[in-house]
């Protein structure tokens, strides 16, 4: 492929806009709600009978999260280091594709009872969702110089966002007004979503794979390729070792992703729980977040591009620490939309940028693309896997979400002052003088 075209560029963003319809609708707004709602009903009570498990419904989901980030964790350098050795990097984005596709396309099956089968389709789409990202980021450094990474990663939030603002809304309308559909209740019009988001997912992803190439490489069929995918991820780890850039600026991004993820997974369940709210407001907070966070990616790359990434970094972690501390005291839905919009102007602004950080200040003349992106991946797979579990078991533990807020927080602060001793050179184009 042609570095810096256009074409190519903008049908690899084309990627975001179909899969962060996932991100949206089935992570953190229709899916949470209607879990929530049907477990209560089926169960009377927040408890669930999982696997003769008995465990609060929301805590299951959240102990569901860190299990499915878990097991990408484990398998995702593997799998990245086979990618870059047989040069296969867009069938393994594929392969999880279709794998999150259908798994959504499954929770239309999940009435109430059978959680185990929605925890199930949960985890696999997770699985799916987060498994694609590893070899969908590695096409960035392929297909554009460095000095546009901030822009083009930010773009391809952007249109993320916009995708699952204009499909969220369309469910969201339906799900309103079941008489359209000669219906008394929304119950199966939601199910219906998760479908919607299987269909769309799989769909415009084609539009992606039809554009990205790779350049083959002549394979020794000799060796085999398990072997040489853990060889990869050796190498990569050993060369790590003498990057303190890379090294330093991935212990930051480990500590304030517990953050940033676990809110993105827990924020309508908290809404619905600590809040009561209904699911209505609870999805226009979620069309809040996103619609903001479009401009908190561009806005905060303009920010980097006249200071530092690291100036843009810090001060979005400053933000989330107050979110946090600001959240242990919400209990209006006001106070909940203003939390929102704010939520909103910094998650878009720190996934863009930190992704964009990371691509610029790996080797950039190396060909294991993928398997150092797999260790950014990896680090915030197994950050997620905290974040969440934290979460979930101090709820169960304390009864209470507000209490998990607080420790977020303290993810946040770590990760700034783990940042505050990263010396990012300015200009960001890696080269072995900056070590």
């Amino acid at each position: 492929m042609q570095i810096n075209n256009s074409k190519t560029i903008n049908t690899w963003c084309m990627y975001d806009w179909a899969n962060s319809v996932y991100a949206i609708v089935i992570k953190s707004s229709i899916f949470p709600v209607f879990y929530n709602t049907a477990t209560q009903n089926a169960f009377n009570g927040d408890v669930v009978d999982f696997f003769g498990f008995k465990l609060v419904n929301t805590a299951l989901y959240s102990f569901a999260i860190s299990f499915s980030f878990l097991i990408v964790a484990i398998i995702s350098p593997l799998l990245s280091g086979i990618a870059d050795y047989t040069s296969n990097k867009k069938s393994f984005m594929q392969f999880f594709t279709y794998l999150g596709g259908l798994s959504c396309i499954g929770l239309f099956f999940f009435t109430g009872k059978n959680v185990e089968w929605a925890i199930i389709c949960s985890v696999l789409a997770s699985i799916g969702f987060t498994g694609s990202l590893v070899f969908y980021n590695a096409f960035l450094p392929i297909i554009a110089t460095p000095d546009k990474h901030d822009m083009i990663s930010a773009k391809g939030y952007s249109l993320g966002y916009i995708g699952s603002i204009i499909l969220l809304v369309i469910n969201l309308v339906c799900i309103s007004n079941p008489d359209w559909f000669g219906l008394e209740k929304t119950g199966i019009i939601a199910r219906f979503s998760f479908l919607t988001v299987g269909l769309w997912w799989i769909g415009f992803a084609q539009i992606t794979f039809r554009a990205l190439k790779e350049v083959k490489k002549e394979i020794n069929y000799s060796r085999s390729i398990i072997v040489s995918g853990y060889k990869e991820i050796i190498k990569v780890f050993k060369e790590l070792n003498s990057q303190p850039i890379l090294k330093y600026f991935l212990s930051s991004f480990f500590f304030y992703s517990m953050g940033v993820q676990t809110v993105m997974y827990m924020a309508a369940s908290f809404g619905s729980k600590e809040l009561n709210l209904p699911g209505n407001k609870l999805i226009i907070t979620i069309i809040i977040i996103n619609a903001v966070a479009i401009i908190g990616s561009y806005g905060f790359a303009y920010i980097s591009k006249k200071k530092t990434n690291k100036f843009s970094l810090l001060n979005m972690l400053v933000i989330w620490v107050g979110i946090c501390i600001y959240a242990y005291f919400v209990y209006t839905d006001y106070q909940f939309y203003l939390l929102a919009f704010i939520v909103g102007l910094v998650m878009g602004g720190i996934q863009s940028l930190s992704r964009s950080t990371y691509s610029k200040i790996m080797p950039q003349n190396s060909h294991d693309e993928a398997s150092y992106f797999s260790f950014y991946d990896v680090t915030e797979k197994i950050a997620v896997v905290i974040g969440t579990f934290s979460y979930g078991f101090i709820e169960q533990w304390t009864g209470s979400m507000r209490n998990s807020t607080i420790a977020l927080g303290l993810f946040f602060a770590i990760g700034m002052g783990l940042l505050l001793m990263v010396r990012i050179p300015s200009n960001l184009n890696y080269n072995s003088e900056n070590n």
